[in-house]
């Protein structure tokens, strides 16, 4: 075991090239920023009062998210039925749905002209009010109740078939079961989960901008934004970047350190078949409502944007092409990088927790800072706007790397837990114990990774609108124009084509990671 977590192979030496790059972009912007800020910044009451804000409605998104999604994924972990499959592809689709467009979608049912209002006004009630706090821990939840499912049924699928096959032969019922195999396994998956969609919340700009906003429900990030576009304030922007920063990786810290391993082992690959089921009923109304919940709000996008998706202008079919393009570059760097992070964290016997941290804590880096800290280090040096596309493309592989590494550093530590010795013992190297050691287990997680990093690229607005020129835009950027030229039916029939091409490359990639597995 020495040998083999000491031993330098290639594949070390680029794990460690992928660490010194990460910290490279999260460092170097952030020190051109204070570079160029021109006096000292301090921050005053209102950013202390966006700090407290920040972590309140990160935590209680957090916290609900996590909480709604146990019972969902353990319905999806023991039931079969018509149309699972496809349930679980539109579990990933409020995560990479476009944030705006989403938010619209939530507008037309919780909105104040929307369905529950309309419906509650037919029995004498008020109309609900969607915007504060309220509002955008609805939002969070939206976006990350299918991910908390999809990161906690990973970690049901991943309990081997023949623990189940063994309770049942022992007698074992539901409370036994969920004692003795799932509460082990939800401890060492909910603390991941629970940080991860917590360092999502804190870092969110779009939802706060659209249903938050005021000094009462400002987050950090909007802070960041609001120095940087109303006040440019580079110093201070680069102050709250700082603070934010901090506190992203002390949740990361957290995170690592409440994080327990899973003790499941290995078994045969064989498909899971669960003999504790009682009645379904209340599986089916669970999963029914959380349906419901997510494809009311993507109905009524498709509602009002379908008429108009084959009468947009070819500049917006341009700017899919180019945000098509951005998407495949930066799912290949995110993947790639998540899975040199992952082998090398599973190598390491010291330092592990360290690299995995540093792969953790750039979902904490703001976007908008990395954006702008790279277009003062590229200005002396070259044209930005020349660089737009593949600055985008790498900005948005790095947003999206926390999310792969959370994916595959488990499974490639079950994987080299279970089977490393026995390759070991065989001389089993390089390719050759990647094509037959890894490849067949890491397939599903390697497809959720790399579907989820393409579609976010997809769907991101954030630092291609600091590049772009007027005749660049990606399909997110061409869509907010519309928005802001109040075409509004055009940016509905792009907002359907975005939504589209965002859930077709989601689907291809983890289809493809699914192939003849069980899901």
């Amino acid at each position: 075991m020495a040998d083999r977590a000491f031993k330098i192979t290639p594949l070390i030496r680029a794990g460690f090239g992928a660490v010194l790059l990460l910290l490279a972009l999260i460092i170097v912007p952030l020190a051109a920023l204070l570079w160029r800020a021109e006096t000292p910044a301090a921050l005053g009451a209102a950013d202390w009062a966006a700090v407290r804000f920040t972590l309140l409605q990160a935590a209680i998104s957090a916290g609900i998210s996590v909480g709604l999604a146990v019972p969902v994924a353990r319905a999806l972990a023991r039931r079969r039925f018509v149309g699972r499959g496809l349930l679980i592809t539109l579990l990933g689709a409020p995560f990479i749905l476009p944030v705006i467009v989403a938010v619209l979608g939530l507008l037309a049912v919780f909105g104040r002209s929307g369905i529950l209002s309309t419906m509650l006004g037919w029995i004498g009630l008020p109309p609900v009010h969607i915007y504060g706090l309220h509002g955008v821990v609805l939002a969070h939840v939206f976006f990350n109740l299918p991910l908390a499912t999809r990161l906690i049924l990973q970690g049901w699928l991943a309990i081997p078939a023949e623990r189940f096959r063994l309770a049942a032969s022992l007698g074992f019922g539901s409370r036994d079961v969920a004692r003795v195999l799932e509460y082990p396994m939800l401890r060492s998956t909910l603390p991941g989960a629970f940080m991860v969609i917590f360092l999502i919340c804190m870092t969110s700009f779009a939802v706060v901008l659209a249903l938050g906003g005021g000094p009462k429900a400002t987050t950090v990030e909007l802070a960041i934004y609001q120095a940087f576009r109303f006040d440019f304030d580079l110093g201070r922007a680069a102050l709250l970047a700082g603070l934010q920063f901090t506190l992203g990786a002390i949740a990361a810290g957290v995170m690592l350190r409440v994080s327990v391993p899973s003790t499941m082992g290995g078994g045969l690959d064989r498909t899971v078949e669960r003999w504790d089921v009682s009645a379904g009923w209340r599986d089916a109304l669970l999963l029914g409502a959380v349906a419901l919940f997510l494809i009311v709000p993507l109905g009524m996008i498709l509602m009002d944007g379908l008429p108009y998706v084959f009468s947009l202008p070819t500049s917006v079919y341009q700017a899919a092409g180019r945000s098509l393009a951005v998407a495949m570059v930066s799912m290949v760097i995110s993947t790639g990088l998540a899975l040199l992070l992952a082998l090398l964290v599973v190598r390491l016997r010291r330092g592990a927790l360290l690299v995995e941290s540093i792969g953790y804590i750039t979902l904490a880096a703001s976007p908008l800072v990395i954006g702008a800290g790279l277009f003062i280090v590229l200005f002396p040096l070259t044209d930005p706007v020349a660089l737009a596309l593949p600055v985008t493309a790498l900005v948005n592989a790095v947003m999206s790397l926390p999310f792969a590494l959370r994916t595959l550093v488990p499974a490639v530590r079950d994987v080299e837990g279970t089977y490393g010795r026995l390759a070991d013992s065989l001389a089993m190297t390089g390719w050759v114990r990647m094509r037959l050691v890894m490849w067949p287990r890491l397939r599903r997680p390697l497809g959720f990774s790399a579907g989820l990093a393409a579609a976010l690229s997809m769907g991101d607005l954030g630092v291609i609108a600091l590049f772009s020129d007027p005749n660049g835009a990606t399909l997110p950027l061409q869509m907010y124009r519309l928005m802001a030229a109040y075409r509004m039916d055009q940016a509905a029939g792009a907002a359907v084509l975005l939504l589209g091409m965002s859930l077709l490359l989601f689907w291809v990639f983890d289809r493809g990671g699914r192939a003849d597995a069980d899901v």
